[in-house]
């Protein structure tokens, strides 16, 4: 099993759900964060002068997957969330040693 962290733009939260969901891949965790990266930041003229914002909100995506849909998964959030420019967002893999589902005590793939 393998976790799927995606940091992604908030705006392509609903289709990137959507693509997975395509997929047959449903659960996930969601939370809003701020980073920088590669885009770090953005400077925005106003009249009173230059304000930077170095951190920009993110959304970022928890999947569980079985080893056998962690191709699945990334292209489907690639397919949904790129643009082609900085900010587009990044995916981690780690992999799971275990799932136990609270409610049944169902451990490993049957809990995901």
């Amino acid at each position: 099993m393998k976790k799927i962290e995606a940091i992604i733009r908030p705006e392509d939260l609903d289709g990137v759900r959507v693509s997975l969901q395509e997929k047959g891949i449903v659960g996930m965790t969601v939370e809003e964060v701020q980073g920088r990266g590669r885009q770090k930041g953005v400077c925005l003229q106003w009249r009173a002068g230059e304000y930077c914002v170095e951190f920009l909100p993110k959304v970022r995506m928890d999947i569980i997957v079985d080893d056998k849909d962690v191709d699945i998964a990334i292209d489907a959030v690639i397919r949904a969330a790129r643009t082609g420019k900085n900010g587009d967002g990044k995916i981690f893999i780690y992999p799971v040693e275990d799932i136990v589902r609270i409610s049944t005590g169902e451990r490993g793939k049957e809990a995901i």
